[in-house]
């Protein structure tokens, strides 16, 4: 639990990062929120998809498929904006403290479930076209 509200408090108090290690290259810095941002913006695609999903998307051929899909993108999006965050604090404290940068598998993980997701939208069509 201890673990958890550090990274938390990492998150909303920038003078917890700038406590530890020395100030790295600010480019190095800029280039951490430029993927913050690019995270970020991910995570609002994903919430903008869900919303258009829910609001515009005609009902599906399956039962409740649309709202499945549309809270899927959403909570997608949140876990997307949350790690975001997360991985800007500790990736500025690793480069404060000159570690190595932390390796992640969300990346990874959000790929799988974007393309499982596309998948399963092509057969929702396929299904549907043939009707």
């Amino acid at each position: 639990m201890r673990g958890v509200l550090g990274a938390i408090r990492r998150w909303f108090d920038p003078e917890e990062v700038r406590r530890v290690g020395t100030t790295p290259d600010y480019r190095y810095s800029l280039a951490n929120e430029r993927t913050f941002l690019a995270w970020i913006r991910t995570g609002l695609a994903l919430v903008a998809g869900g919303l258009a999903t829910a609001q515009f998307l005609p009902p599906l051929p399956i039962t409740h498929l649309r709202e499945v899909i549309s809270v899927a993108l959403l909570l997608l999006g949140g876990a997307v904006a949350v790690r975001a965050v997360d991985r800007w604090a500790r990736t500025e404290r690793a480069m404060r403290l000159g570690r190595d940068l932390p390796a992640s598998r969300f990346p990874a993980l959000l790929a799988i479930l974007v393309g499982l997701g596309a998948a399963l939208l092509v057969v929702t069509v396929l299904v549907q076209a043939f009707e």
